[in-house]
């Protein structure tokens, strides 16, 4: 049945949810295997699709979110030396001692501060 429909078999088992994940797979496609699923309409079975298959991206979404609130309220000291910090690139120095941001979001939105420049000004606040 997968492979009729363009998809890999499987030799191990797999839940139908790891099926519906497969691009050429969806609710409809795996009623044969599954007897006992209820019958839903197009939209509600067009939903399970979306939330199946985009789940890992959504989650990811929803980490980087996270992410992005907890470097907003990650304060920098006003008086960083930002030429003390080794491993930063010149243009970035320049930048970051121009406009004085004062959050590590603030500073990963500046123009020319790389993501590698902002985890060397959050190491040096780390460990000095």
């Amino acid at each position: 049945m997968l492979t009729g429909r363009g998809s890999t078999g499987i030799t191990t088992g797999a839940t139908l949810s790891e099926l519906i994940r497969r691009p050429e797979m969806d609710y409809d496609a795996l009623a044969p295997l599954d007897h006992e699923r209820p019958f839903l309409p197009v939209d509600v079975a067009e939903q399970v699709n979306i939330q199946i298959k985009y789940a890992g991206y959504i989650k990811r979404q929803f980490a980087q979110v996270e992410q992005f609130r907890r470097m907003e309220a990650k304060l920098l000291p006003e008086d960083i030396d930002y030429s003390a910090i080794q491993g930063l690139r010149l243009e970035a120095r320049q930048k970051l001692a121009a406009i004085k941001p004062r959050s590590i979001g603030h500073a990963s939105r500046i123009t020319g501060v790389s993501p590698a420049d902002v985890a060397m000004v959050v190491a040096y606040l780390q460990w000095g």
